[in-house]
């Protein structure tokens, strides 16, 4: 790390760096030796959503940012609360039946409904780890589940009962009179049912852990340690905090009360709370909230079959505070929109570099080549092909880039991929050529004309200037009408790319082909 980055890390206004710095604040003098530790949480009673990858993502721009900032190590645990207790089955896993017979009992006791592992909680954790694994974060992997029952917790777990009037007290006046009446920060888990119980407790002994409470009618007094026990939601987070010296969480917005009052706990506890900030939730195309267990809104696989991961990386960074829609709609202007961003990287001053969101995707580690199509041109070129294979696009790029073949753009090779998938499922479907109208007619006359006196090798430049001119002259009211007619009658959509660029990318003569399609089309 350079002084200069140093410094310029210390005045960016990106909020990764606006973050790091609250640790510098926390830890003026370092952590005694100790690493910087950064924790997210994750709740496996439903298959893991893009919000989840994302929350690690931020987290690991922030991570990254700190690191240019101090020389202190820093770890990320990404935490699985897979001793929680199934509350409803959700409504996209298999197997429903089964779940429900399972109801309240912890997500690692319970059979996993796709049958291929352990539990529920190994399933969807094995999702999880997967997706994280395939980014490559760095990472450990933290299960409630194992830290309750192997005693790691047990410590703190006494904490709880030593402090437990004081936790009350944060507590009850948070809730409705019906539930204060039977709240309680720990739960204990029956030795009958293996059920997580929601139920009062008396606590017997602090120092040796035990506790007494009532189940199916008897007076049962009972450990909360070796996982025998496990904490409210809110009481566990801030037990968490305390047990492992956590100094950074990120929150949802859903989760500012969650934090608030956890925040009161682990001071009760004697500790104290991590850094953090609430970002704002992803919504479905419907406005809705995402949810693992209603599983609307995209999945990662999702993304990654239509666009790389590093468009995922871009979108994610953007106005983290600010709520945005999460579906198949945002793919292409989000691919778009990370090439246009790290085309201006290597231009850019130190400044300006640290408030690129390439920068914090790629931790200032950029990697070489560049894209010479857009991807929104390059799903113009597939929806006109129709049924197309990958070399059938390389063969029309050859019209437009030099060198064009995998060996020399292994990027592009690769979106090709993305956009034949993309165009297939999402475009194709849409696509709905009309035939032009009166001036229309003559304008699209008159391209053709200027086309086929063009060479073959003519510039986009060129035609594009061609295709400026018929618009200016050719009757319509604005320029904005006639390039809308040139998308809607030759290729099918109401918005479409710089013509120039696809008509040189397309071909002049395949262009002057759909032309003649167009004017050929009986109006409707």
């Amino acid at each position: 790390m350079t002084d200069e980055l140093r410094t310029a890390a210390l005045e960016s206004k990106a909020w990764p760096y606006e973050e790091a710095r609250k640790l510098l604040k926390r830890y003026p003098q370092g952590k005694q030796g100790a690493p910087i530790l950064f924790e997210t949480g994750y709740g496996p009673s439903g298959l893991p959503h893009i919000g989840t990858f994302n929350e690690v993502l931020r987290t690991t721009m922030v991570r990254n940012a700190f690191h240019a900032l101090s020389d202190t190590p820093t770890r990320l645990i990404a935490f699985s609360d897979d001793m929680d207790g199934l509350r409803k089955v959700p409504d996209n896993v298999p197997n429903g039946d089964m779940l429900r017979e399972h109801l309240g009992k912890p997500l690692t006791q319970i059979p996993d409904p796709f049958g291929t592992h352990s539990s529920f909680a190994a399933h969807n954790n094995a999702i999880l780890r997967e997706f994280l694994d395939r980014y490559g974060f760095d990472y450990e992997f933290a299960s409630s589940t194992e830290y309750y029952t192997s005693g790691r917790f047990d410590e703190a777990l006494k904490g709880v009962l030593r402090h437990f009037q004081g936790i009350q007290d944060v507590m009850l006046p948070t809730l409705r009179a019906e539930r204060r009446a039977t709240y309680s920060p720990v739960l204990p888990i029956s030795p009958t049912s293996g059920i997580v119980l929601q139920v009062p407790i008396e606590v017997i002994d602090a120092e040796a852990g035990l506790i007494a409470f009532e189940d199916e009618g008897q007076r049962i007094e009972q450990s909360v340690l070796g996982g025998k026990a496990k904490l409210q939601w809110k009481v566990d987070w801030a037990m968490r905090w305390v047990a492992l010296g956590v100094d950074y969480e990120m929150a949802g917005k859903d989760l500012i009360d969650s934090v608030t009052q956890s925040s009161k706990i682990a001071r009760v506890l004697g500790g104290r709370p991590p850094e953090g900030f609430n970002y704002e939730m992803f919504l479905d195309e419907n406005g809705e909230k995402i949810s693992k267990s209603k599983g609307n809104g995209l999945s990662l696989d999702q993304w990654l079959t239509y666009g790389p991961q590093e468009s995922l990386a871009f979108y994610a960074y953007r106005e983290p505070k600010k709520a945005k829609s999460l579906h198949m709609g945002v793919i292409p202007r989000a691919v778009d929109e990370y090439w246009q961003f790290r085309g201006n990287y290597a231009a850019q001053d130190l400044k300006q570099k640290l408030g690129n969101p390439v920068h914090h995707i790629h931790d200032g580690k950029l990697p070489e080549g560049e894209l010479p199509v857009t991807f929104g041109l390059l799903l113009n070129l597939v929806g006109v092909m129709g049924e197309a294979s990958k070399a059938q696009v390389w063969g029309y790029l050859a019209n437009y880039v030099p060198d064009a073949s995998a060996e020399s753009y292994p990027e592009l090779d690769k979106l090709i991929d993305h956009a034949l998938a993309y165009g297939r499922d999402f475009v194709a479907p849409t696509l709905k050529r009309r035939a032009p109208v009166e001036h229309e007619v003559a304008a699209l006359e008159r391209l053709d004309a200027e086309l086929a006196a063009l060479p073959a090798e003519a510039s986009a430049e060129d035609i594009q200037n061609i295709v400026y001119e018929i618009g200016k002259t050719g009757g319509f009211e604005n320029l904005r009408d006639w390039f809308k007619a040139l998308y809607e009658t030759l290729l099918g959509s109401e918005q479409g790319p710089r013509m120039g660029s696809f008509i040189a990318l397309y071909g002049i003569d395949n262009s002057r082909k759909l032309i003649a399609e167009a004017l050929a089309r009986p109006a409707a």
